[in-house]
């Protein structure tokens, strides 16, 4: 790229400009969009995933180990900031994510063909690991660049706004996940769907990384790159220059503990988090939880280009620390208002409400045993239904015993709402929509602000990463693990304890940010 791009680009008008970064805007927003959606539909789907991939004798161990397989996509995000980031410095933004899409794609598609665990054994999960692995080493150099390509294309007074539409990119790649998912659903049956309908929003995505190829493979360097690099101003070694250097360094860390890992965990916590609570703990139908995530979503979306608006006008310190603040104090009454909402001892059961039957298989690895499933369907007045499974493993003798009594039943519950119900976790898991946008929405141009052109891919994409690959991605294993202990341990708040590691760590980041990070927004044309 030439100087003249530059310079043609500084010469254009307010209207050509808007009209240009538009075009930047929409070509970067899907790529950024359909690789959020690659990445998430692993943990859109994780409750089925962990049946598939990982043995089935003990179900809580294998959601565990998918959201282990989860978090390590995010955990190695970080590596893929450092490797992508550097040739982004080096070689450009655009080549960069355009790599870094197609690494993405094809992991993604080619996690929806792998066997079973019943067909090929460990091999499924080691293969599994593999695919999630890649995902994170693509999406670590992704987000970096897109960001900063928006950035250097933005004007400088209304840089918060327009790189917040990449920040939209995340939760609309959830949401478009869990519409595929619903549409998929509710165009197969359900044997259907849990024999191999959950490949279907795997597939997909090979399509629409085809489409966002050709778009992004047209596009032009980012003006400010360009004349860096015309004018032999980039950086040889990005690396040493970002993490070498201790002016520089003392940033990296500053942008990491003062803002992202502040903004990681709240936003896994009010997204993932939030999904898998209704699920797992509080027992809501799958399919109900997709749809009352994808409306909190679609009503929360707006307020990241709201957020990103108005840290043009105030700046982004005061937006992110209020937003962190407010998210510590309410989490707490957020989620016992959720679990209390399905409160089954207050409501009256319908007349004719309960129907119970069972039923009998062959036990698939010992021949002469059975197991017997007692189901249990509960109408309440309010419209509230709970279907539950009791499976008890019967031998010849009698039931299994297991030192020296008889085997626990393995318990599975379903809750179908009522309207009310559903709508006012609408409302709760939408107010924690509004924490993420508020931590969120402003990040992209704070972190672009923060470091200089010729390391900015670099500088900028580890901090980000660490803070949501690490501290954000880990969150929903380490919540739900605390929350398994708790009950174990008879806590009267169990389902309150996974909290504590999105409170703890927001907090941390809350005091140094307020203390060490700047009001003023900076400008990026060095």
């Amino acid at each position: 790229m030439s100087e003249n791009h530059h310079e043609n680009y500084e010469n254009m008008t307010e209207r050509q400009k808007n009209r240009t970064i538009w075009s930047v805007i929409t070509a970067s927003s899907l790529g950024t969009l359909i690789e959020w959606y690659d990445f998430y539909i692993f943990g859109s789907l994780a409750v089925v995933l962990a049946t598939k991939f990982f043995p089935s004798d003990n179900p809580t161990a294998a959601f565990l180990s998918t959201l282990a397989t989860f978090a390590a996509g995010f955990v190695v995000r970080p590596f893929g900031a450092l490797f992508f980031g550097r040739l982004g410095d080096i070689i450009g933004r655009k080549y960069t994510f355009l790599v870094t899409l197609l690494i993405m794609g094809f992991s993604t598609f080619l996690i929806g063909c792998i066997p079973g665990y019943e067909t090929i054994g460990f091999m499924a999960p080691v293969l599994v690991l593999i695919l999630r692995l890649l995902q994170g080493l693509a999406l670590g150099g992704e987000y970096g660049g897109a960001a900063t390509y928006v950035a250097e294309y933005a004007q400088p007074h209304r840089r918060g706004y327009w790189t917040s539409w990449i920040q939209t990119t995340a939760t609309a790649g959830l949401f478009i996940s869990l519409i595929v998912i619903l549409i998929t659903k509710n165009t197969l049956s359900a044997a259907e769907f849990d024999s191999w309908g959950w490949r279907v929003p795997f597939w997909i995505s090979i399509l629409m990384v085809g489409v966002s190829y050709f778009i992004r493979k047209n596009m032009k360097e980012s003006p400010l790159f360009a004349k860096a690099k015309s004018e032999g101003k980039t950086s040889k070694n990005p690396l040493k220059e970002s993490f070498g250097n201790k002016f520089n360094f003392k940033f990296v860390l500053l942008a990491l503990f003062g803002a992202a890992m502040g903004q990681g965990v709240i936003w896994y916590t009010g997204q993932f988090y939030a999904m898998s609570f209704l699920q797992k703990v509080m027992s809501i139908d799958s399919m109900q939880v997709d749809y009352l995530m994808a409306t909190a979503l679609l009503m929360g979306t707006p307020f990241f280009v709201f957020f990103g608006w108005l840290s043009d006008k105030i700046g982004r310190k005061a937006i992110m620390m209020t937003g962190m603040l407010v998210a510590i104090l309410a989490y707490r009454p957020i989620y016992d208002s959720m679990y209390k909402s399905v409160n089954i001892e207050a409501k009256t059961i319908a007349s004719g409400g309960i129907k119970e039957t069972r039923t009998a298989a062959i036990h698939k690895d010992i021949a002469s045993d059975s197991l017997i499933t007692f189901h249990k369907e509960t109408t309440f007045t309010d419209g509230t239904f709970i279907k539950k499974d009791s499976i008890v493993h019967w031998s010849a003798a009698g039931p299994v015993m297991k030192d020296g009594k008889a085997e626990e039943p393995k318990v599975t519950k379903s809750i179908t709402l009522n309207n009310d119900t559903r709508w006012y976790l609408v409302f709760l898991v939408f107010i924690q929509v509004l924490f993420v946008t508020m931590v969120y929405g402003p990040i992209a141009a704070f972190l672009v602000e923060m470091f200089p052109v010729r390391i900015r891919y670099t500088s900028m994409s580890l901090p980000y990463h660490i803070g949501n690959g690490v501290f954000g991605g880990l969150l929903p294993a380490v919540a739900t693990y605390l929350v398994t202990q708790g009950k174990d341990a008879g806590h009267p708040t169990w389902y309150l304890e996974g909290l504590w590691y999105p409170i703890g760590v927001a907090a941390v980041c809350l005091v140094i940010g307020l203390f060490y990070l700047k009001n003023k927004n900076n400008n990026i044309h060095d």
